[in-house]
């Protein structure tokens, strides 16, 4: 596979990593089995602490407007309800009749 040479375009030049040009010497590598490995050692007391860092990073970002929005729904619901009772219907109309002059709301 090797040689020397000037390599033209289109011309093969060796598999990857071996791109025409003798192997190199003197390098060596490890390797691992894959059943020797523990690739989830530590992963559950690992995500454990994780979750809660990011939790903690993010809780000021969503706690607050989460909290309005729920009080916020809170009072509209119960504005509605009452508004839509009895009661709140006389005291719309008191109000309604109070600005028209005391007549026919709708007339």
């Amino acid at each position: 596979m090797g040689g020397g040479g000037e390599k033209l375009p289109g011309q093969y030049l060796g598999p990857w990593g071996n791109f025409g040009s003798q192997p190199q010497k003197g390098v060596t590598s490890y390797a691992l089995s894959a059943n020797r490995q523990r690739p989830l050692a530590g992963a559950m007391s690992a995500a454990i602490f994780n979750v809660w860092r990011r939790f903690r990073a993010q809780a000021l970002y969503i706690g607050p407007p989460m909290i309005l929005a729920y009080a916020t729904m809170s009072w509209v619901t119960e504005q509605n309800e009452y508004l839509n009772s009895k009661p709140g219907r006389m005291a719309l109309g008191e109000v309604a009749e109070e600005a028209t002059g005391g007549g026919n709301v709708r007339g």
